[in-house]
């Protein structure tokens, strides 16, 4: 009689194999996450705090946000953060659409793609401190940008202070956010347009089609997962900018490029150690993050495949309504 032999579950080398990366997320990620939000409900400010490591629950656990709320500069810095955000995203997102549906046509054709490619993705390799450095002499009071508007096209009569004022600057840092990043931005569309199925794009041409159809009624569509993908890292990338608008005018004029991240980074390690508040501000970032994230998942939600769901759950549960003999 044939012996029957014991089927081999490779399952087991997965969890293996996943133990490296679950013992650093939690070492990383996890553990700081919850011990900043320990510390968001604490005393645990100044160098005297710091030096004996000692933390006591407040009396009023929630007194460290209610304070933030009151406090001005931590408005600020969220209005300029969403803002700054607002005027780079938009603008971002469109172009690079634009180039990646341009770059992926199937009747445009063009040679020296690879190299257009290249230069659009350069910013995105760049340094952030070589960036700032570059803008901030671009935009100087005697620097190119000055001198471009006065004396070659003659459109100012004065050099414009551009570090002074508070919409140039903000207006500075959203377009080297937009310049660093929408090259990697039209990349990440590439590659999701580049992995539909290309008997869509037959059938529509079939259909009579042109690019602009393709592009709303077939691209666009399919594409949810990937814009998904950009929104939501865009959204965490946005609300945590801080290297830009530090070294291009450290926060000036008058708090006009002040962050969130800068404004942590300020409490924490700005001489005066108010480690407590700045966990507290870190954990409304994450709030932000985590609301914003879900709101996109909520919008670009597959609404037929949520409503198949619920059809297939109502059918379960008359089921076992049937089967309990209620019916």
């Amino acid at each position: 009689m044939r012996k029957k032999t014991k089927g081999v579950s490779y399952s087991k080398y997965g969890y293996i194999f996943s133990i490296p990366f679950v013992v650093a997320f939690c070492l990383f990620t996890m553990y700081p996450l919850f011990n900043t939000a320990f510390m968001s409900f604490t005393d645990y400010a100044g160098v005297a705090a710091r030096e004996s490591g000692e933390m006591n629950i407040l009396g009023d656990p929630l007194e460290l946000y209610k304070n933030l709320f009151e406090n001005q500069l931590f408005v600020t810095s969220m209005k300029n953060t969403i803002k700054i955000w607002s005027i780079n995203f938009v603008p971002q997102i469109v172009l690079a659409l634009v180039l990646a549906a341009w770059f992926t046509s199937r009747r445009n054709k063009f040679k020296g793609q690879g190299l257009f490619k290249i230069l659009f993705y350069m910013p995105n390799i760049i340094t952030a401190g070589s960036i700032a450095f570059l803008f901030s002499t671009l935009f100087n009071f005697y620097g190119p940008m000055n001198y471009l508007l006065t004396d070659i096209l003659g459109f100012l009569d004065a050099p414009f202070r551009f570090h002074e004022s508070a919409t140039a600057s903000q207006l500075v840092v959203a377009f080297i956010q937009f310049w660093m990043w929408y090259g990697y931005t039209m990349l990440i569309l590439i590659a999701g347009i580049m992995g539909l199925n290309p008997e869509m794009y037959e059938c529509s041409e079939i259909d009579g089609a042109n690019g602009l159809h393709q592009f709303f009624y077939v691209t666009l569509p399919n594409l949810k997962t990937i814009i998904l993908y950009v929104l939501v890292t865009s959204i965490v990338g946005g609300l945590t900018m801080f290297d830009i608008p530090r070294l291009y005018n450290n926060g000036n004029p008058v708090n006009a490029t002040h962050t969130l991240s800068m404004f942590i980074y300020n409490q924490a390690f700005g001489g005066r150690f108010f480690l407590n508040r700045a966990a507290a501000a870190s954990m409304i970032v994450f709030v932000m993050v985590a609301i914003l994230s879900i709101a996109v998942f909520f919008l670009l939600r597959d609404k037929d495949a949520v409503k198949e769901r619920r059809e297939i759950r109502a059918s379960k549960r008359a089921q076992k309504l049937v089967q309990k003999g209620v019916y």
